[in-house]
């Protein structure tokens, strides 16, 4: 087994001789093990890849497999963490709780501070109040927070515990200790939507129960908001706000969780940046707010246009044309030119693109991943000749998303050729991929999978990333981040490139080393 002046990884270990005899003894008590006839295994295998079981598989509705997506509370939690000295509270059990930070430290290889109240069986029969009072007075003494954001997993909605009353009850019941600590809350069934429907749903809730009633609402001329939405990429928080100074030094971001997980060495603190209180609470004397993810805002922008009576725009900065129209957005609403510094990074990036356009021209892409990001991703493709072949999001809006994708797709001289499939898993993806092969996979880590079964190769980009160490410290947005994507992308294509002239004297005519 292992040997302590010689520590191996998984990879090394499970093929040492004693473990293989352990599995080959293991065969004995794995279930049906002599029952299944492998011949037969294989005829089903083969099967699953043609055309009549992908028309099988576009059918299924009963049941989900390898979902493209995460549940409410995850997006709760990231949209808590983007405010100064907040605590993202869950109400419900600590094993949820434990997967959503272990999620989050996965991809961004940091901790994650989120605290939960613990609900157990008791709690599933009786309600989860006694775990609330006790928990916001734990949380509050323990971890001294400046704000609290609590959210909710599906035990606590099955059951319908009702947040607002259970906050009112542990306040009075805490002898003073919460009385001047701001308790925010959303209701994010983790059965209905996404993570991107959680990070809307607490974002609403927190903007709304910090900031004052309209009647107090006074307007500071020139005060821009900034929403970034579920940004997975902290080089994107970084590349937004340092594109908004160029413009303006009121125009504040909404939701920055980028210190939060990018701590350095030997300083970590459990609070790291996020948007001011100050600066929250006055969120509503904003003239304008600016939603870089339609998708992941949908219920926010009620509140900021509706409610508040706000200026609100959507502007999604990911490849050229897309950082065109947020940066041309900026300069509207500031009335200010747009800055030589940008205009700069423009140049650099149409020139390496015009360097790049000759590999990504007319490659065959499928990409999958939230809506906002499948919108910044296909525009940037479609601009630089590549064909997204299948395009797959798994927690599309049932409104607005279709139609916006097919406009960003209409514009490629291939959108015959190329289909949106709202709705559907990573199994039907599958499908997709051995019966319309495509060049490339675009999409998170759950595409590994695909990538041995179909052979497609994956480029990684997206959220979760856990096998890829830094991706998510680079930004995917503004010019220097679509230079990002650019780069990934072509690099991908010139490894395959690579991979398939390898061979002396039969493929390897083009292994050459200019380019």
């Amino acid at each position: 087994m292992q040997d302590v002046e010689n520590i191996v990884n998984g990879q090394k270990l499970f093929l040492k001789e004693e473990y293989q005899e352990v599995l080959k003894n293991k065969k004995q008590f794995e279930g049906a093990m002599g029952a299944v006839n492998p011949a037969k295994v294989e005829e089903v295998a083969e099967w699953t890849k043609t055309w009549d079981y992908r028309e099988k598989n576009l059918a299924r509705e009963a049941i989900t497999v390898n979902p493209a997506k995460a549940c409410q509370p995850l997006g709760a939690i990231m949209a808590g963490l983007g405010f100064e000295n907040t605590m993202p509270y869950v109400h419900g059990s600590h094993g949820c709780v434990a997967y959503f930070r272990s999620y989050f430290t996965r991809h961004f290889k940091e901790p994650t501070p989120c605290v939960s109240d613990s609900m157990s069986e008791s709690a599933a029969v009786f309600g989860g109040l006694a775990n609330m009072k006790d928990g916001l007075r734990n949380c509050n003494a323990m971890y001294k927070p400046d704000h609290i954001a609590v959210s909710t997993t599906c035990m606590a909605e099955v059951i319908g515990d009702d947040l607002n009353a259970f906050i009112t009850g542990a306040r009075e019941d805490a002898e003073g200790e919460l009385d001047d600590l701001p308790i925010t809350y959303a209701h994010t069934p983790s059965f209905v939507g996404s993570h991107i429907t959680g990070y809307d749903n607490m974002m609403k809730s927190m903007l709304e129960q910090l900031n004052p009633s309209k009647s107090e609402k006074v307007v500071e001329e020139g005060r821009i908001n900034i929403i970034p939405g579920f940004e997975p990429y902290l080089g994107s928080l970084a590349e937004v706000k340092e594109i908004a100074a160029m413009f303006s030094d009121k125009i504040h971001m909404l939701g920055d969780h980028e210190a939060q997980w990018n701590t350095g060495a030997g300083g970590y603190s459990l609070y790291a940046g996020g948007t001011p209180m100050d600066i929250a609470k006055t969120a509503i004397n904003a003239e304008t707010t600016v939603s870089l993810q339609k998708y992941s805002t949908v219920q926010t922008a009620k509140t900021i246009k509706n409610k508040w009576k706000q200026g609100y725009e959507t502007c999604n900065p990911i490849g050229l044309a897309g950082t065109d129209a947020f940066v041309m957005k900026l300069a509207e609403l500031t009335g200010k030119e747009v800055p030589e510094e940008l205009k700069a990074q423009r140049g650099q990036l149409v020139d390496a693109m015009q360097d790049s356009y000759p590999y990504m021209h007319g490659k065959k892409f499928a990409v999958y991943g939230d809506p906002d990001f499948l919108l910044g991703l296909v525009s940037f493709i479609v601009e630089m000749g590549g064909i997204p072949t299948h395009v797959l999001c798994h927690n599309a809006p049932r409104k607005g998303w279709e139609a916006d994708m097919q406009a960003i797709i209409d514009k490629s001289q291939w959108a015959e050729d190329c289909q949106i499939w709202p709705g559907k898993d990573l199994w039907h993806l599958r499908s997709l991929l051995f019966t319309e092969p495509v060049d490339f996979m675009i999409g998170n880590v759950y595409g590994k999978e695909l990538y041995r079964d179909t052979g497609t190769p994956l480029i990684r980009i997206g959220f979760p990333i856990f096998d890829r160490h830094h991706l998510h410290r680079y930004s995917m947005s503004g010019y220097k981040g679509a230079l990002n994507l650019l780069t990934w992308i072509t690099n991908a294509v010139l490894d395959q490139l690579d991979e398939e002239t390898k061979d002396i004297a039969k493929t390897d005519y083009f292994f050459d080393c200019v380019r």
